[in-house]
This record gives C-alpha cells, structure tokens and sequence, in this order.
C-alpha cells in the first residue's frame, strides 16, 4: 500500500544545484514521514530510520521546472487500518495543515473529518510534530529557496496528470523558521477565525485588516491553566463572528508580544491577556 507525492523545485532550465536540491528532497521524506507516523503511530518520530513502519521511496523523475516522485509506503498493517479507516482525503488536508501550521501560514478550513481527527489527535502530540517539523525537515526542504531563491512545490498526485499542491515553500516561508520574540507588550483588537481548542493556537484578524496571522500563547500550559471562562471568550467570539458580515464581527482587546521574522514582519501574536473581561 503507498501513497504518491512529488516535489518540484522551479527551474526554468529543469535543473538544479545537487547539494541543495538532495537536502530538498530529504525534507520532503522527512516531512511525509514525520507527519504520518504521527497521525497513523502516535509517536512523533525523533530519527527516521529503515525500521520505521511508514517509509518514504524514491520513483520517477520529470520534467517540468525540476520534479521528483516518491511514495508513502506502509509496512504495518495496524498503520494501514488507521489509514484507511482515516481517508486519503483527510490526511492530505492534515498534512497541509501541519505544514502550513508549522510555517504560521494560513490554511483552508478542515473538513469535519478532519477537524475531528486533529482534536482526537491532542494537543500535545500536535505541538510535538510543529516543533519537530521546525527543528529540521523543513529547513531541508527550504534548501533550494533559501540558498538559490527557487520555489519548492510539495504535491500529492492523485494521478499522472492531476495534483493537489500541499505547500508551496520560498523565500519568505523560510524566515518563519528562525522567529524572533520580542517581548514588547502592545495592544491589539482583533476577531478570532480559527481556534484549535487543544492548543490554544489559532488565526486572528486585526481590526481594519484583509489578512489572518497566527496567534496562540506564550506556552502551552499558559492555555491549559486559563479559567474556563476566559477560553470560552475565545470560541465565542469565534462563533458570533461565523456567518456574520466580516464589517458585522465582534472584536476582543488583546495584550500579547510578538514573533518576527529578522526582517521584521510580525508572523504570530503571543497572547499575554484579555482586557474585555
């Protein structure tokens, strides 16, 4: 039982520098593996190793900037029960979602599905894959648009001529990788769009802007010790403001300090407190 995938790197001449371009294939295997051993073994994978029970393997390479086939192969049946129990669709929603999470991207709204399959997964478990993803899979997989400014595409292929783009990656999702925080205390107001209740961790839209960025807390314990009370401001908001009129959404005052990107940009607020309540 497999899975294919492809990953493309932009090359307007389909090549590519080896070096850079080998690390971007070894974050590709890695991400894959990392994600479904996780979602399929519930262990966040430290090493990958030939005794894992969820591989990645080379195929075939293509033309078309520079691109590369592999697979996702299954060497456990208890792996392949999950899986299948789970759906193809829902794990590729999934494994979107942890990467552009891990990135502090935005995502497209998770199916029920797969929505239930990430609050059943926990939030502890869901943290230790973004940090793991962070540590160095996906800094490999940034090779090639850090070192020679090329777009990498990471795709599943549902067939020979249809994929789906999972993540794109570039120069600017690689500064997400190496934040830093900066502890000013500021005031923001902003509506909540997405909210995941493990973590704590979720989208916010500041008030007069067109574009979500990250929030969550300083630690995730700083979550899980919130009152009941002050977590409930949070999906209440989230839930008068679905269905409304974006100009029609309740806002809520926030404390935070931020991550930035070492140009600058703010790329997550670090919510501190609540100053409706």
């Amino acid at each position: 039982m497999s899975i294919s995938f492809d990953v493309v790197i932009n090359s307007e001449d389909y090549s590519v520098d080896m070096n850079s371009g080998l690390d971007t294939l070894k974050g590709a295997s890695e991400v894959t593996q990392q994600i479904a051993t996780t979602l399929l073994v519930d262990k966040v994978p430290q090493k990958l190793t030939s005794d894992n029970k969820v591989r990645t393997t080379l195929k075939r390479s293509f033309k078309g900037s520079f691109g590369q086939v592999f697979s996702l192969e299954f060497y456990d049946e208890e792996a392949k029960k999950r899986f299948n129990k789970m759906g193809k669709s829902v794990f590729i929603e999934l494994m979107s979602y942890f990467i552009n999470e891990a990135l502090f991207q935005n995502t497209l709204k998770l199916s029920k599905k797969a929505t239930a399959t990430l609050e059943k997964m926990g939030g502890e478990l869901e943290e230790n894959l973004l940090n793991q993803l962070r540590k160095s899979s996906l800094s490999h997989l940034h090779a090639s648009p850090n070192k020679f400014n090329k777009d990498v595409s990471l795709r599943f292929r549902k067939s020979r001529v249809e994929q789906k783009v999972i993540a794109t990656l570039n120069k600017e999702t690689y500064k997400t990788l190496v934040p830093k925080t900066d502890r000013k205390k500021i005031q923001i107001t902003a509506s909540i769009t997405r909210l995941n209740i493990n973590t704590g961790n979720g989208r916010l839209l500041l008030k007069g802007k067109d574009e979500t960025i990250a929030f969550g807390f300083p630690l995730q314990k700083h979550y899980r010790q919130l009152k009941v009370a002050s977590k409930k401001i949070f999906s209440d908001n989230l839930h008068i403001n679905n269905g409304q009129e974006k100009e029609n959404w309740k806002t809520l005052n926030l404390v935070a300090h931020t991550l930035k990107t070492h140009d600058g940009k703010i790329i997550k607020y670090l919510l501190e407190g609540i100053e409706n309540v």
